[in-house]
């Protein structure tokens, strides 16, 4: 029955699913429609909030573009990637590496999420070469399944912005969040920690079973995955020699270090900004490919994996302009959803309800940092006023925001590269995770939140 259901998802997904590109431009089409009867906008009014929003995320683009290059130039360090290799030879059976490359990229997205898209998609294309009969569409799947736990982990850009206090987030929080609220409180909670442990127990679990029939496997040729190995010349000139000095990217590593340390002590506790994040993964870039040139190399080739998020962010900006715009009765497209969720909550079900609007929104924001902008001024209040922490409800926002990504395949465009894959093939698979994991969020805001928080 199981398989039976899972293989009706790939069906399904195989069918109708367009690419990421053309899902962005379809969403613009639905939001667009959708907003003029909702909102009393006019055509011209909603155009006039999609061509004012689709500039609005250019800084906090740059940011997750450098977590995603940042992340993929450390996983393509020498080093790194021969750890890979060696974690590639544990698995020996089809079923055994499908939960493996699940748990192992669960970690990695909990602790980077740009490094663990990477990092799972390349322990897959190794596995692959490796395993023999192991489906390959499954084990692209179950690397990016690991993405559903990247906003409970530490470079979850909610938290992270709850946690870096500065007079913009009482404004954006309509007032509601009125100092910092620590990684200890949403992060690092007892509740979360043990959400994103039953996660991956149960995902890997999952994952394994979905595994098709000896007969229905869709396997891959490992000499089609063998990447090709650039040739550096030897070092002639005094510039080649600059190129590949170690010296000068020790001497910025240990910049780097010297001012991270300082942050922390001088900070007095560990939380990290989205900026933070992306300087430990620089340093950490640095000292791991050793002379600058090669890390330049690394960096243009991960900033090819970005081209994805540099097309489609600024028309997800757009989405989230129309979505945000406000007609002549005051109600926005985003606020009628959020508001809809908060006018059926109470104190016990309004996390559970924060967390599915979070999801629906997440369809047409797909963006950490956009969906805090659209539903932090609504939910962080109204749950104020129900007497619900600060902090879950932040949380219940970041676990929507990521969970829904299991459908939304913008997010899949790196792991998608390197696999050389497209969204339908391995959208169907994560389409049961989507509802498993949504079981099993819910399930901890009700029950787990209220007994741990």
């Amino acid at each position: 029955m199981f398989k039976k259901f899972t293989n009706g998802c790939v069906h399904l997904v195989q069918r109708f699913l367009p690419d990421a590109f053309i899902f962005c431009i379809i969403l613009t089409i639905v939001v667009f429609i959708a907003a003029i009867p909702v909102t009393g906008m006019n055509p011209l009014e909603v155009a006039d909030c999609w061509g004012q929003g689709i500039w609005e995320l250019l800084a906090f683009s740059m940011q997750m573009a450098l977590v995603l290059v940042f992340g993929t130039a450390f996983a393509n360090a020498p080093a790194v990637k021969r750890l890979i290799t060696r974690l590639a030879s544990v698995p020996k059976q089809p079923v055994q590496a499908i939960i493996f490359v699940t748990v192992i990229s669960m970690l990695c997205c909990w602790l980077n999420w740009g490094f663990g898209l990477v990092v799972g998609a390349i322990l897959a294309k190794e596995i692959a070469k490796k395993v023999a009969r192991v489906d390959y569409r499954l084990l692209i799947a179950s690397a990016y399944s690991g993405f559903v736990v990247w906003h409970g982990g530490i470079s979850g850009s909610i938290p992270l912005t709850l946690a870096s206090w500065d007079e913009s987030l009482k404004t954006t929080t309509a007032g509601a969040v009125t100092a910092s609220v620590p990684t200890s409180e949403t992060i690092f909670a007892p509740w979360n920690l043990i959400l994103v442990a039953v996660i991956i127990l149960v995902v890997s679990f999952v994952n394994a079973r979905m595994h098709p029939a000896d007969s229905e496997v869709v396997a891959v040729d490992p000499a089609l995955l063998i990447d090709e190995t650039e040739k550096i010349p030897n070092p002639h000139t005094p510039a080649e020699k600059l190129e590949n000095s170690m010296i000068l990217s020790w001497v910025i590593a240990a910049l780097g270090i010297v001012y991270l340390v300082f942050y922390f002590v001088s900070s007095g506790s560990f939380n990290l900004s989205l900026n933070i994040v992306n300087l430990i993964f620089l340093v950490l870039g640095l000292i791991f490919h050793k002379t600058p040139i090669s890390y330049v190399r690394a960096i243009m080739n991960a900033a090819k994996s970005a081209g994805g998020i540099i097309l489609q962010f600024p028309f997800y900006a757009g989405i989230m302009g129309i979505m945000t715009g406000v007609g002549a009765g005051g109600i926005s497209l985003a606020g009628a959803i959020s508001s809809f969720f908060v006018n059926i909550s109470n104190t016990v079900t309004f996390p559970v309800f924060s967390f599915l609007a979070a999801g629906v929104v997440n369809f047409f924001v797909p963006s950490g940092g956009g969906q805090w902008a659209v539903q932090a001024p609504i939910m962080m209040p109204a749950g104020n006023l129900l007497g619900v922490a600060p902090a879950i409800t932040g949380m219940a926002i970041s676990w929507g925001d990521a969970w829904t990504n299991m459908l939304q395949p913008f997010w899949a465009l790196p792991a998608l590269g390197i696999a050389g894959l497209g969204a339908r093939d391995i959208m169907g698979y994560c389409a049961v995770v989507l509802i498993v994991t949504g079981l099993i969020i819910c399930g901890g805001f009700l029950f787990l939140v209220p007994l741990l928080a």
